[in-house]
C-alpha cells in the first residue's frame, strides 16, 4: 500500500491542488524540489515513501489526465544527442538569425563558471547560466580527470581571472567532491588566477531558509568520518532563492557598460543576419 493509497479521495485531492498551486507559483522545478516545498509547507512527511507514494505518483497522474502541464516540471537527467539539421539554407539562415549570441565575456575582465553536483538541476540553474552566457559545469558527483582537465584548459586559455562557483549538497561527499575539483583545477592549469566559491548549501542557508534535513550516511562512507550533524540536498533550496544565489554571483564580474557595448552590437548584427537572401 502506497503512502497516497493510504489517504482519502479528498485529501488526495487536496494534495493535487497544492501541487498545482505550487508549481503554477513557480515553473520548471524538478520533482525533488517540489517534495522539499512540500515537506516545508507541511503537506507531507519527509520520507522516501511519500517522495515517490505522493509527489511522484501524484505528479504523473496529474500530468496524464491533462491536469499539469508537463513543462512545469523539469528532467534533466534523460536527454538525446541528434545533429541540428535544416530543410533548407533559408530555415538555416533564419534560425541562426534568432539564436545569435555574441560571446558576453570576450570583453570582460573576467570569466565565470557555475558549477552544479546535481544534473536534475541543471534545467533550473540553466535559465540564469543561459542569460549570461556563463557555462554551466554539471558533474553529477565525483567529475573524470577528463571532464576537469578540459575545463582546466579551457580556463587557462581564457587568461584572464576565472571565479568558479558551486551549488551542492552539504553532505559528506558534496563538501568533498567541491574540494576535489578545486585540487585538479590547480593541479592542471597552475598558472591560472582562479578564485573558488562554494555558493550552497552552507551552513548559514541551512538556517536561514529552515531547509528539510535527512540523516547523514555513514556506514561504509569514509568521507563522513569528520562530518557532524545532518544532511541537506541542495534541491532544498527554494527555486526563486537559487536562481538569484546564480545571478548575484555572475552579475558581481560583470561591466555593465562594456555589456551594453556587446548587446548593441549584437542586436545589430542579428538585424543583418535578418537581411541575408539566399542567391543561385
Amino acid at each position: 500500500m502506497t503512502a497516497a493509497s493510504r489517504r482519502t479521495k479528498a485529501e488526495i485531492q487536496l494534495l493535487k491542488n497544492a501541487f498545482f498551486g505550487l508549481l503554477a507559483e513557480r515553473h520548471p522545478q524538478t520533482v525533488r524540489q517540489l517534495f522539499y516545498q512540500a515537506v516545508s509547507a507541511g503537506l507531507i512527511e519527509k520520507t522516501e515513501a511519500d517522495y515517490q507514494g505522493v509527489v511522484v505518483r501524484l505528479c504523473g497522474q496529474m500530468r496524464e489526465e491533462g491536469n499539469l502541464p508537463w513543462e512545469w516540471l523539469a528532467d534533466s537527467t534523460r536527454w538525446m544527442r541528434k545533429p541540428r539539421s535544416y530543410s533548407s539554407l533559408e530555415e538555416a539562415i533564419a534560425r541562426t538569425a534568432t539564436t545569435y549570441r555574441r560571446a558576453l565575456w570576450d570583453n570582460q575582465n573576467a570569466y565565470v563558471e557555475v558549477w552544479l553536483e546535481k544534473e536534475a538541476l541543471a534545467g533550473v540553474l540553466y535559465e540564469i547560466t543561459e542569460m549570461y552566457d556563463v557555462p554551466l559545469m554539471v558533474v553529477k558527483g565525483f567529475p573524470s580527470k577528463d571532464f576537469v582537465h578540459g575545463a582546466a584548459e579551457a580556463i587557462d586559455a581564457r587568461e584572464k581571472p576565472a571565479y568558479l562557483y558551486y551549488f551542492g549538497d552539504w553532505d559528506p561527499s558534496g563538501l568533498v567532491i567541491w574540494r576535489d575539483i578545486r585540487n585538479k583545477i590547480e593541479r592542471y592549469a597552475p598558472v591560472a588566477d582562479v578564485e573558488f566559491q562554494r555558493v550552497a548549501v552552507t551552513e548559514q542557508q541551512i538556517a536561514k531558509y529552515n531547509l528539510p534535513t535527512r540523516p547523514t550516511k555513514r556506514e561504509g562512507n569514509s568521507h563522513a568520518r569528520n562530518f557532524l550533524g545532518d544532511s541537506v540536498e541542495v534541491d532544498a533550496i527554494p527555486v526563486d532563492a537559487l536562481q538569484e544565489l546564480a545571478r548575484e554571483v555572475i552579475e558581481r564580474h560583470i561591466d555593465q557598460r562594456q555589456l551594453k557595448i556587446t548587446m548593441t552590437a549584437e542586436e545589430s548584427e542579428r538585424e543583418a543576419l535578418k537581411g541575408w537572401r539566399v542567391t543561385t
